[in-house]
């Protein structure tokens, strides 16, 4: 069974964010970048597939420049096979996304195909569903256990009732959630072993599918800093407080 995974390249998590001067977005200039987090657990759950034995062949896929191969390396050190770049300077959204993956997907005919529920630098949380949706296959979203049996994969997914049990009949499209696994530590050897490995770059005129963008940021700016509490003296007085707050509010 052949699995493509798409990774994206982002700032890291742990990193502080700050907005350009001229409010057009986030600063990236000098900024360190790495896997987005729910790409790098759909990474690992495609190699637990095929430690298990169920999956042949892992792909993984980036849209964007060549800074994204340090992406696709990472990718290939924690033990995916092949790696593919598709070209752009472009700002990717996420129906173009979709569109480009589904060019892919009936390129490479994979009967699995697993991308993180969102990217942490505009938390859309869309391609994977576009995905399906353009592709017309079966979808898992927020996944956090998935079994493969023959022709179908059991998924459970977090709702906000709980958790839901789905079958898919593949090929099918699942998108992870934080819960599904804990990614693995890469060794020195892989990381080796990794470099010497070929990146597939494709540029993406290639596929000749219509990126425009379908949304424009206006502007971007950061949160209002949490203002200070009010110390009290008496419960009578919290209850005045909370009953001027409510009047300011409504």
């Amino acid at each position: 069974m052949k699995v493509l995974v798409a990774v994206k390249r982002v700032i890291d998590f742990k990193t502080h964010i700050r907005i350009k001067a001229d409010q057009t977005g986030v600063e990236t200039a000098n900024v360190k970048m790495s896997m987005n987090p729910f790409d790098e657990i759909a990474v690992e759950e495609a190699v637990r597939l095929k430690e298990q034995g169920i999956a042949t062949e892992i792909i993984v896929v980036s849209i964007g420049s060549n800074a994204c191969q340090e992406t696709l390396r990472s990718a290939l050190a924690m033990g995916a096979d092949r790696a593919i770049l598709i070209q752009t300077e472009e700002k990717i959204q996420p129906l173009a996304a979709a569109k480009i993956f589904k060019a892919l997907a009936e390129k490479e005919m994979p009967r699995l195909i697993i991308l993180g529920k969102q990217a942490i630098d505009d938390d859309n949380n869309q391609t994977g569903q576009m995905l399906a949706g353009l592709l017309q296959w079966p979808q898992g979203t927020f996944v956090s256990k998935v079994e493969v049996l023959q022709d179908k994969v059991k998924v459970t997914r977090e709702i906000d009732g709980g958790l839901e049990m789905l079958s898919l009949t593949m090929p099918a499209v699942i998108t992870t959630d934080l819960r599904l696994n804990e990614p693995r530590f890469i060794s020195l050897p892989n990381i080796v072993q990794a470099k010497r490995k070929t990146i597939d770059i494709i540029p993406l005129t290639e596929f000749k599918v219509d990126t425009k963008p379908r949304l424009q940021i206006l502007k971007v700016t950061p949160p209002e800093k949490r203002k200070s509490g009010v110390k009290v003296n008496s419960v009578a007085e919290l209850v005045q407080k909370l009953k001027d707050e409510a009047q300011v509010l409504s």
